[in-house]
């Protein structure tokens, strides 16, 4: 194998495009030089990078022709080429054999993160999350995106007994510091859920939790999930979104209208048009 440091010590370059649709990518034949893999092996080495089996974030699978990859169209090169997301393109670093992959994941994860924020808002996504807003105020919708995000988590880590551990550190706050905050108001917080206290002290937090809850279920990063959690949280707070118990009333007695459609792929976590949106990744 080559070496993959130049003299000074540093890491070859590897260069990060731009797609027609705003998304990040590198080519196959670019990454594949800067992990200094071995020249005659890079037709085997490409076709078993976008047939393998990976843990992508949202589920197990093969990459995805024009999700994960598209190909590149050379005139002049014999060797064929392949537009790769940053994602798959840090899954095959790991998978790699380069003394140099370290390096490279780390900077690749940076760039996942970054791409993966909420600075690329559409005018239709900034809607569903208004929409969205005001259906995580119904307890069923809550209820039903915290199980599904401890599927997920099940899926990932195993037995779920630090759940309730991890998700206190994800969200910021423990029972123990909502039990404070009661005592501070002059409320007993004996015998109340989490939900009960956040009523009291913070009613729009579950909003935000159940956000972050949806998000992570759907694969999305812990940085994107508390951003999105946090813009749920203004929107509630701004549109005073009623936190309403629908599990045995009707939403039809609430005071702020709520999009039944988007309840319902809530509910039955269907990615329908409304979810959708939130997991369509094409290059």
């Amino acid at each position: 194998m080559r070496d993959c440091f130049n003299q000074n010590n540093q890491i070859m370059d590897l260069q990060i495009l731009v797609s027609k649709k705003g998304t990040q990518v590198v080519t196959a034949s670019n990454l594949h030089d800067a992990l200094c893999l071995p020249k005659h092996k890079y037709n085997s080495n490409v076709g078993k990078w976008l047939s393998d089996i990976y843990n992508f974030k949202d589920d197990i699978r093969k990459p995805l022709e024009m999700k994960d990859f598209s190909k590149r169209n050379l005139k002049l090169s014999k060797r064929k080429d392949f537009y790769i997301s940053i994602e798959l393109a840090k899954l095959i670093t790991l998978n790699s054999e380069s003394t140099a992959k370290k390096q490279y994941a780390k900077w690749l994860s940076m760039l996942e993160e970054k791409e993966d924020t909420i600075g690329f808002f559409s005018k239709d996504q900034i809607v569903a999350v208004l929409e969205l807003t005001k259906a995580m105020g119904l307890i069923s919708c809550q209820k039903s995106v915290e199980q599904r995000h401890l599927q997920t988590y099940e899926k990932t880590y195993g037995h779920p007994y630090k759940w309730w551990e991890y998700r206190a550190n994800l969200l910021g706050y423990s029972v123990e510091e909502l039990k404070s905050k009661m005592q501070k108001v002059g409320k007993n917080y004996n015998g109340k859920s989490i939900l009960q206290m956040l009523m009291t002290v913070d009613k729009y937090e579950i909003i935000r939790m159940a956000v972050i809850d949806l998000f992570l279920a759907l694969g999305k990063t812990k940085s994107y999930a508390k951003s999105m959690g946090d813009l749920a949280k203004f929107f509630a707070t701004e549109m005073k979104v009623e936190i309403w118990d629908d599990r045995n009333s009707s939403i039809n007695f609430m005071t702020h209208k709520v999009n039944p459609q988007l309840v319902q792929e809530v509910k039955t976590f269907e990615k329908g048009k409304h979810l959708r949106m939130w997991v369509n990744k094409a290059i």
